[in-house]
């Protein structure tokens, strides 16, 4: 799995290669997790890909999924952003899995953004680090780019007031570094800075620096206010240098580590150690070039059996390779399955 995350992540892969891995971590989960087994009784990997048993994202919200195992030592909890009333996904982190997806993260980001250390700007309030026995996907969204930082600020004094923006501190960099990375969930980083009156000194600062925003998340709250994609970008790109760049990526807590860059063309592409199929939300067929809903398989979960989810989101895939240059799979996001819960960590 190593040699894996070491190929360029958007590359051809061995078809059978991955059935084989993804058949052998189903079986490692049917034997660590009684309650899984108890879900798929009759289960028998070896067929085709879309025959593997899967969970439904919501049942992440209602179980502690857990796998043991003699090489698996468990730590935090991962928990998902919710929406008031509605309860968190809860993925159980541990030392394996964790040093594959931030592998992952990183060569996923390094498409993105380049290989460059800079400073990295988070929109977001340090107090958010302070939970003890578990880390926010907010957090951990942020810091799946330490790797490419040479080092970390937060913006905000306080995570609830996007007016708490610590510009002077954000000119300070801008003065001091001639290209920095920015990332916030997009509602955040839509309130904090690209719907915001950057003081003058910030912004003539930001005027010679090259930024790259990197955000996540989704757009339910924009899409209530009419701001759209384009409105969006470029309220963020208005004060920043020529060059910078606005770079939005698809993920889901109970997917950590696999992350789904949009690219200018308009299409989500799917890392050679992924999968994506969609299914007919009525039959669950799988279907090759239609609309449906998205499930989303990894290699790199072993401590629990969120390797292989259905999601509650609506997509198509797009067969061929991509005008942008990466190849393997893609898809295009349409939406949510209907009268499904609006996902909390793409809107708080």
């Amino acid at each position: 799995m190593t040699a894996l995350l070491n190929e360029p992540p958007f590359s051809p892969r061995d078809a059978a290669a991955f059935a084989a891995a993804m058949d052998a971590l189903t079986l490692e989960h049917l034997a660590g997790c009684p309650a899984y087994a108890r879900a798929w009784p009759q289960s028998q990997p070896g067929g085709a890909l879309e025959d593997l048993p899967y969970l439904h994202v919501s049942a992440f919200k209602h179980y502690v999924w857990r796998t043991d195992g003699p090489e698996l030592k468990h730590q935090r909890l991962l928990r998902s952003s919710s929406t008031s009333g509605a309860n968190a996904s809860q993925i159980s982190l541990d030392t394996r899995s964790g040093e594959l997806q931030a592998a992952s993260s990183a060569a996923i980001l390094r498409d993105m953004v380049g290989s460059e250390l800079r400073p990295l700007i988070v929109i977001d309030s340090v107090k958010s680090l302070q939970r003890r026995g578990e880390v926010s996907a907010r957090i951990a969204a942020a810091m799946s780019l330490k790797p490419l930082s040479a080092e970390i600020h937060f913006a905000l004094d306080d995570a609830d007031a996007p007016d708490s923006t610590r510009w002077d501190r954000i000119a300070e960099l801008a003065e001091q570094h001639a290209s920095l990375l920015v990332y916030g969930f997009t509602w955040i980083l839509w309130q904090a800075w690209a719907d915001r009156a950057i003081p003058d000194h910030a912004r003539a600062a930001l005027a010679r620096c090259k930024v790259h925003f990197v955000h996540s998340g989704g757009w339910k709250k924009l899409e209530q206010i009419r701001v759209d994609r384009q409105t969006f970008d470029s309220a963020l790109l208005r004060h920043v240098a020529p060059g910078s760049e606005v770079w939005d990526y698809y993920g889901l807590v109970e997917q950590v580590g696999v992350i789904f860059p949009l690219c200018p063309h308009g299409f989500r592409h799917v890392p050679r150690w992924a999968h994506a199929i969609v299914r007919d939300p009525w039959t669950m067929a799988a279907l090759p070039d239609s609309p449906g809903q998205l499930q989303l398989m990894n290699l790199l979960a072993h401590g629990a059996p969120y390797h292989n989810v259905l999601t509650e989101d609506m997509a198509r895939l797009v067969p061929g390779d991509c005008a942008c240059g990466r190849q393997g799979q893609r898809f295009e996001l349409i939406g949510r399955v209907p009268k499904s819960e609006v996902r909390g960590c793409a809107n708080q």
